[in-house]
């Protein structure tokens, strides 16, 4: 999650380039400056958790949140359209 000032252009410059870094590390929007992504083991969401840190923009807020997969799939929706592009279930599933 985060939230990155974008007062002047270089603030602006900063917010693009990390959200760009997200994509392209894998991340998916969840909801705006809401962003997910899957990791098998502690191991690899500790080196996530290092690679996001190196990569932070200088001034904001950028804060990290683990959560097991059972725990995601157990969420609520209250307000809006459930995505049925998404698989809802805490099944784990292998595509070759």
């Amino acid at each position: 999650m985060f939230d990155l000032p974008t007062d002047t252009s270089m603030d602006r410059r900063h917010y693009r380039w990390f959200r760009k870094f997200l994509i392209d590390e894998g991340f998916v929007m969840m909801q705006e400056s809401v962003y997910t992504k899957i990791c098998l083991n502690m191991h690899a969401v500790n080196k996530v958790e290092l690679n996001v840190r190196k990569n932070c923009p200088p001034h904001g807020l950028v804060q990290v949140m683990s959560v097991t997969e059972r725990q995601f799939a157990a969420m609520k929706l209250m307000v809006g359209e459930s995505d049925t592009v998404h698989i809802q279930t805490d099944e784990r599933m292998i595509v070759l």
